[in-house]
């Protein structure tokens, strides 16, 4: 199992020195930043498994550090542990708010910021994806559990109810889909909308996967289906636009 990468982010270099020494010691891969900024862009380009954050940093400050990474869809899934003086409930309860995945404070024993560590690595590797998180057929790839969907490798930006389509979809290839059961399945269950506006989202959908829209048959008077990779294109299957431009739901 390849060792966890943990980045620690404190502008007392003394301080940062003691725990990267520790960390490293208990097994981790260590990088250092004695700013914000720095911090920001090192998790950006060397994506640590987790981030060590000091609150009252230099160029940018801890809670704009937190709240950056959280908004960035390349570091967004990295654990957050602060680590600061700051030790009043209201600080910690603006901290989780921001997306810190644990809050300690200092001063504070080395040993137990190790258990803390080890927890959150337990947590991580307790979520990881399993099989039925991650869908893939024929190039395309759905990654239900961290909301990612690709095609030959290249992400692709989804709403919420593409990707819910798109997983759908590819879950059982070969099988085809009404428009009702896709509108539960995309949109939920309790949305009214006439069935026409799922063909919009399909429409959307094409687009975005340009040169692999054909993976998206339609089957004329029924509904949709992902191809089956054992078959080529059915006849009873075409991936035109051959749909009129439904009119708007009064409820979307």
């Amino acid at each position: 199992m390849a060792r966890m990468k943990i980045l620690i982010v404190e502008d007392d270099r003394a301080l940062a020195d003691v725990l990267a020494y520790n960390v490293r010691q208990a097994g981790y891969e260590v990088l250092s930043a004695y700013d914000g900024q720095d911090g920001l862009t090192q998790a950006q380009v060397k994506t640590p498994d987790m981030v060590i954050l000091d609150l009252m940093l230099p160029v940018v400050d801890g809670l704009e550090v937190c709240r950056r990474l959280r908004a960035d869809p390349a570091t967004k899934d990295i654990m957050v542990l602060m680590l600061t003086a700051k030790a009043e409930e209201s600080d910690q309860l603006i901290g989780f708010s921001l997306g810190a995945d644990d809050y300690v404070t200092k001063p504070f024993s080395v040993k137990v910021l190790l258990e803390r560590i080890k927890a959150l690595e337990r947590r991580r590797r307790g979520t990881e994806a399993t099989p039925t998180d991650v869908v893939a057929s024929q190039g395309v790839t759905i990654d239900r559990r961290r909301h990612r969907a690709t095609v030959h490798g290249k992400p692709l930006q989804l709403t919420r109810s593409e990707f819910r389509l798109l997983e759908t979809l590819t879950r059982q290839p070969g099988r085809v889909f009404d428009r009702s059961e896709l509108i539960d399945a995309a949109l939920g269950e309790d949305t009214v909308v006439m069935e026409r506006t799922i063909d919009v989202h399909v429409r959307a959908l094409r687009r975005k996967m340009a040169e692999f829209a054909d993976l998206i048959e339609t089957v004329r008077g029924v509904g949709y289906r992902f191809r089956d990779p054992g078959a080529g294109p059915s006849s009873d299957a075409d991936t035109d636009e051959d749909y009129a431009e439904p009119a708007s739901s009064s409820r979307m």
